[in-house]
């Protein structure tokens, strides 16, 4: 009986020693866990905190763009001044219509030059190119050729016009540039609604000014 009651009691005692144990493992982890908080805290410093609110209170940087250069890359090529400005989506813009007024007038200055010449054959009594066709009289051709002519001129003013707006825009552009970043000055696209419902809503800009 006194080794069965013994033998409990060392049970018990061995029991009760290692919950202790194991409670003081878990207060030591804690205070060590505590130690490298309060390390990680007093690593930053007040120099630290005092440039951080300075960086977020400070004035942002307004990039700005040159006009000069601007105008001087689109005299050079048409759309590389809207490059500089990186209005990207303007350069198809450009080329398209330069390029269009240049080849319309390719094409009808190669049709007042044919037409040119068999004006002249016929005006001279020569065999031209509409020889077998009745319907090209000297007055017909010559119609045709200043027709042609014509046409030629109106393209070719038509794709300087494009080409000096072109320039403009990237000169435009670039001085508007600090403007168009001004988070006080905002003029974007917006969707417009009839607060009675009397109409549908409408697409339009919206000019919004902080003071």
């Amino acid at each position: 009986m006194k080794i069965i009651v013994s033998t409990f009691f060392v049970f018990i005692f061995s029991f009760s020693f290692g919950q202790i144990q194991k409670k003081d493992s878990l207060q030591t982890n804690s205070s060590l866990t505590k130690e490298k908080r309060t390390q990680i805290d007093t690593s930053i410093t007040e120099k630290d905190v005092l440039d951080e609110i300075q960086q977020k209170n400070s004035i942002a940087k307004t990039k700005y763009l040159n006009p000069t250069r601007a105008g001087l890359y689109s005299a050079v090529l048409p759309g590389l001044g809207q490059y500089y400005n990186k209005k990207y989506w303007k350069i198809p813009i450009v080329w398209g219509g330069v390029g269009t007024g240049v080849g319309i007038a390719m094409w009808n200055q190669k049709q007042y030059n044919r037409y040119r010449e068999a004006f002249v054959a016929s005006v001279n009594g020569l065999p031209h190119e509409f020889s077998n066709n009745p319907v090209y009289t000297k007055e017909v051709l010559g119609n045709i050729q200043d027709k042609a002519k014509r046409q030629r001129d109106y393209a070719i003013a038509i794709a300087g016009l494009i080409y000096i707006l072109n320039i403009v825009d990237a000169v435009v552009d670039a001085h508007l540039y600090e403007g168009r970043h001004d988070p006080d000055l905002v003029l974007k696209p917006a969707v417009i609604y009839d607060e009675y419902g009397n109409q549908s809503m409408k697409t339009g800009l919206s000019l919004s000014y902080n003071f």
